[in-house]
């Protein structure tokens, strides 16, 4: 916290090349807060702008100093400078490119918090990332064109931003994975419009005109969208369903253009800006339980969707002032010494926050976890919160509190359904990106061109930490063909299964003449189940064969320490408070974001010994 005058204001605002806003009051304010936006072009990024301002007129001991990089990288640079010099208390950033932005955010960070807005930076030097999940909008964008062409299919313009953005590579990519089970649809044509309107206008008219009507326009935003559909208007077309992204509202924005019959879909994708307040308060209050990264809501907006409602949030409970939360939490187990630390974390918590916790183990059973969850139905909880042992099967009893207006939480593990408002929000780790990060590990430490012979011990099959880790691991691999996974087999997360199946991998590659060269487990209790097993056949783990693991317990790091163990990404189970916050959070009326991913980091052996001491599970 620092007190500035208002003259300090103007040489910030200066000093950041920028107007600057600031609500009435007195002359001597508490925070001072740098907003670094990539453009103002946008509408999207003006929205994001007046979202920063609406929110913080909230404050009146809170002033804003916003720098229009005008899409110049040097410039952003030169305003995160310039904002710092000036004396913020914190910074958020939405960045014009991502990689070449992130050596002056990771300086920021060591200055002040930074929040990013929208695109992340290479690393994780930063304190909280905002924004929406730019491949998964993109899958739903192709689910909705494949659900309206149907077995038909059909011929598909897509209209790209601008060409190397981190937004445009991942919305193309989601929209073209969802597409690809359906051969009837074919993309015949790609324009890049560098997200403006007249530019789509413009290239589509052209291409439309050389190469004849098409079925569905993709558009990466509404302003491209809107300009697809002027094209076709202007050329008589009709029949060409247009679909955008963004959602904004106004009488500018994607939803009135579907209201309007202009656009055929759009897909809500909040700029985040609200919640970058909310949460840079949160920050500078040094509260419990703020996260890695939170992953905004994307939402289908047609007619149908309009019209019924299902777009309106839905009613939040209203307690009384000295009411005391009740929390219904169903837990998968005990199955590992992480899930143990999770548990204490979850009782812990919930004690600290004043919230009533009933608590149900549910001993690696789904039947039982989901009796568990209608029980807690049956008993009108305020909160219903668990970490489903599988994805599937989910959907009927979520209905079901959905029904009784009770609020559902998803910790560390994600559920398989269509409808996502079937939950509130999920919170825990990006098992995804766990996977890559023992994948780029792996590559870096052997740094090898020779073949490499992979086991991979997997979690409980369906379990979300067992597909996302192998989706992420094997994402990472296909760009180094000499890295082989010659073994999938599943020990369930525990540590004797680990020893068990480790026992008969390797009875079976010695039968076949084959050998490992790593082992990559999906939680640490499984390595170190290997691990013993391999001492057993006279394999020296660590040396004889490189292991890498998940999770960051301390029995992993006293494997590393004994030279046993030569990796361990951690997947933090502390997700006590993060949930309690977001349960009080939700209570009082705040937005929550569908995904909230918590803060996490890599352990190579090297590190092991001075790390341990600080280790609390």
């Amino acid at each position: 916290m620092r007190v500035v005058t208002r003259a300090a204001v103007i040489l910030l605002a200066a000093a950041a090349l920028s107007t600057c806003h600031a609500s009435s009051g007195p002359s001597a304010y508490q925070y001072v807060i740098g907003v670094s936006l990539a453009n103002l072009t946008e509408h999207w990024r003006i929205n994001m702008r007046d979202e920063i301002m609406a929110e913080a007129q909230r404050y009146p001991d809170l002033r804003i100093v916003f720098a229009d990089a005008a899409d110049s990288t040097a410039r952003q640079i030169e305003d995160v400078h310039n904002l710092l010099d000036s004396g913020i208390d914190l910074l958020i950033i939405s960045p014009n490119e991502s990689e070449a932005l992130s050596p002056a955010i990771a300086a920021a960070y060591r200055k002040v918090p930074v929040i990013l807005l929208d695109r992340s930076v290479v690393g994780f030097d930063y304190t909280l990332f905002i924004g929406p999940d730019n491949r998964l909008v993109g899958k739903q964008a192709g689910q909705y064109v494949a659900d309206v062409l149907g077995k038909q299919g059909g011929k598909v313009v897509e209209i790209l931003g601008r060409s190397g953005s981190p937004p445009v590579l991942d919305r193309s990519i989601g929209f073209q994975e969802a597409i690809a089970p359906h051969p009837s649809i074919r993309i015949v044509g790609t324009l890049v419009a560098d997200w403006l309107r007249d530019n789509a206008e413009d290239k589509l008219s052209a291409w439309l005109k050389k190469n004849g009507q098409v079925d569905v326009v993709f558009a990466q935003n509404d302003a491209m969208a809107d300009g697809a559909h002027r094209a076709a208007e202007k050329l008589g077309i009709r029949g060409m369903r247009v679909v955008g992204i963004d959602g904004l509202p106004g009488p500018d924005g994607g939803i009135q253009l579907v209201k309007d019959g202009a656009l055929s879909a759009t897909f809500i994708c909040p700029t985040g800006g609200k919640e970058a307040i909310i949460y840079a308060i949160d920050i500078l209050h040094r509260e419990e339980g703020i996260p890695k990264k939170m992953i905004l809501r994307t939402s289908l907006v047609t007619e149908q969707t309009i019209e019924s409602g299902v777009l309106d949030a839905p009613p939040r409970p209203r307690l009384p002032p000295d009411h005391r939360i009740v929390l219904g939490f169903a837990q998968t187990g005990a199955e590992s010494n992480w899930r143990i630390a999770n548990t204490e974390s979850i009782k812990a918590a919930a004690r600290q926050a004043g919230i009533d916790l009933l608590f149900v183990d549910s001993e690696g059973q789904p039947a039982k976890q989901i009796a568990a969850v209608r029980s807690f139905i049956a008993r009108k909880v305020d909160v219903i919160a668990f970490s489903p042992i599988v994805e599937s099967g989910w959907e009927p009893v979520l209905r079901e509190a959905k029904a009784a207006g009770i609020p559902v939480f998803l910790s560390d593990r994600t559920v398989d359904v269509k409808d996502e408002t079937l939950y509130t929000s999920f919170m825990g780790s990006d098992f995804t990106e766990e996977g890559r990060r023992a994948a780029r590990w792996l590559i870096s430490y052997l740094n090898t061109d020779r073949p490499v012979n992979i086991v991979e011990l997997l979690g409980t099959i369906g379990s979300a930490p067992e597909l996302d880790r192998t989706s992420g691991f094997k994402e990472i691999l296909k760009d180094h063909p000499n890295y082989r996974i010659i073994v999938s087999e599943s020990a369930d997360f525990v540590r004797s299964k680990g020893r068990e199946v480790m026992q008969q991998v390797l009875r079976d590659l010695a039968a076949k003449g084959e050998k490992i060269d790593v082992l990559f487990a999906h939680n640490d209790d499984m390595a170190i189940g290997a691990i013993q097993a391999m001492e057993s056949a006279g394999i020296r783990p660590g040396r004889d064969v490189a292991i890498v693991s998940v999770d960051g317990i301390r029995d992993a790091f006293s494997a590393m320490i004994a030279g046993k163990l030569n990796c361990s990404v951690e997947c933090n189970p502390l997700l006590g408070p993060q949930l309690m916050k977001a349960i009080k959070d939700y209570i009082s009326g705040k937005e929550l974001p569908v995904r909230i991913i918590t803060s996490e980091q890599i352990f190579p052996a090297a590190v092991a010994r001075a790390v341990l001491p600080t280790r609390k599970y």
